[in-house]
This record gives structure tokens, C-alpha cells and sequence, in this order.
């Protein structure tokens, strides 16, 4: 394989944001390995998709990130395939409110292992790798790690975790390693969940409506990219929306 083409890892990657930010990496030339857990035929499709394009230039790895053993594991498979490792987009997110008073430590546990622990353990894992390609990771943080949403308490914690994360491996892989963050805004709203305060919310945005998953994409691509003397940042993607909230 030419040196020039360059690998990306990408988790929760099947659908809505993580499959916008595949998308994106596909298109400007990188061969991309897309993990997923339960997102199996979505998986399929858009890897189907992607490879009638360009053959052989994405590839599958399932893994539940909740296990420790599968993040060592999920590095050392995407290296099985092409032999090098660019980039580390950690996208895969647990999201659901946890209301101060029936807390439980499964809901802790789950929310701060796929936010924030699953990430740290994946960059440790892939640091070496990237760091042979004076490669780069984006966290996938949130506009909540900074401001927390109401009854998600546990949620918000795991994100500001992601964001100070974010900041502190800038200072621990530099200068072979660039690691930056990515805050979304109102992009996509949850699934199967009714928000009567869409409105409102948008009312607050000076963009004056949501923004797209390709809006997070391309600010992944450009931060892996087109930014090689950034890092330790999180570049927020809101519309605005921070300046009113």
C-alpha cells in the first residue's frame, strides 16, 4: 500500500454522525475501518456502499467498548488489515438521561466507559501506531461538557471528562500525535424521543436552525487533516448556539 494512503479508525461509525464522519474520510482518500456493536446491518450497507466505490477500502470490526479486552483488541485488528493506523475518530456514545435520585452504578458505568473510559484506553492502545504516522485523534465531545443538561448529570460528567481527556493527551503524545476535540451542537436529535423544547432550543441559536452531520464531519477532516499545527483544542460546532445557552 502507497504510504499515501492513509487509515482511519472510526467507532459507533454505522449510523447518523459516525457514519456522515466514514463518509467524509472515504471520500478524501482514506482507507477507513468502521466499528460498531449492535449496528450490524447498517454496518454492512455502508461498508457495502463505500466499497463499490473504492473496493477494498473499508473494513468491519465489531466490539462492545464496555469490555477492556475489545479495545486492545479492536487497535490490533485494524492494523491486521492495512498495516498502519492514521487516525482515531472516537465517536460511539451512550446517551439517556440519568435523573439525580435513581442513579445506579450500571447507568454510571456504562456512560463514563463508552464517553470516556472506552476512548483513553483505545488512544493508549493506538498511540505507538499513530505516532509512526505523525497520526491525530478527534474525541467526539459535546456542547454539555461545558454547560450540563438538565437530568443528565452522569452524561455531562463523562463528556467534560472526554473534553479535559482531549486536552491531556495533546500534552502526553505531542509532539508525535495531534489530539483535538470536536463539540457538537443541535445536530441530530434523539432517536425515538419526543422534545417539546426543540423550539426553544433552536431559538437560541443564531444560525437560526440544526446543523447537519456533515457539519461534524467536515470539522473531523479538517482537524485530521488540514490542521497540522493544532492541537488540544475543541473546536465547537453550534451554530452559535454557545453564546446564548
Amino acid at each position: 500500500m502507497s504510504d499515501s494512503v492513509r487509515v482511519a479508525l472510526v467507532t459507533g461509525a454505522s449510523r447518523r454522525i459516525g457514519a456522515d464522519i466514514v463518509r467524509h474520510l472515504h471520500q478524501t482518500g482514506y482507507r477507513v475501518v468502521l466499528h460498531c456493536n449492535r449496528s450490524a446491518r447498517e454496518a454492512e450497507s455502508l461498508a457495502g456502499s463505500l466499497n463499490g466505490v473504492r473496493a477494498n477500502s473499508v473494513k468491519i470490526l465489531h466490539a462492545d467498548l464496555g469490555e477492556h479486552g475489545a479495545l486492545d483488541a479492536l487497535v490490533v485488528n485494524t492494523l491486521g488489515f492495512w498495516g498502519r493506523l492514521d487516525a482515531l475518530v472516537n465517536n460511539a456514545s451512550a446517551f439517556y438521561p440519568t435523573p439525580m435520585g435513581g442513579v445506579s452504578e450500571r447507568q454510571w458505568d456504562e456512560l463514563l466507559g463508552t464517553n470516556l473510559k472506552a476512548p483513553f484506553f483505545l488512544a493508549q492502545a493506538a498511540a505507538e501506531s499513530l505516532a509512526q504516522q505523525r497520526g491525530a485523534i478527534v474525541n467526539i465531545v459535546d456542547v454539555y461538557a461545558e454547560r450540563p443538561l438538565k437530568s443528565f448529570p452522569v452524561y455531562s460528567v463523562a463528556k467534560a471528562g472526554l473534553a479535559a481527556l482531549t486536552r491531556s493527551l495533546a500534552v502526553e503524545l505531542a509532539p508525535d500525535v495531534r489530539v483535538n476535540g470536536v463539540s457538537p451542537g443541535a445536530i441530530l436529535w434523539p432517536e425515538h424521543e419526543a422534545d417539546e423544547g426543540q423550539a426553544a432550543l433552536l431559538s437560541r441559536v443564531p444560525m437560526g436552525r440544526c446543523g447537519a452531520p456533515e457539519d461534524i464531519a467536515r470539522a473531523v477532516v479538517f482537524l485530521l487533516r488540514d490542521a497540522p499545527y493544532v492541537t488540544g483544542q475543541i473546536l465547537t460546532v453550534d451554530g452559535g448556539r454557545n453564546l446564548f445557552i
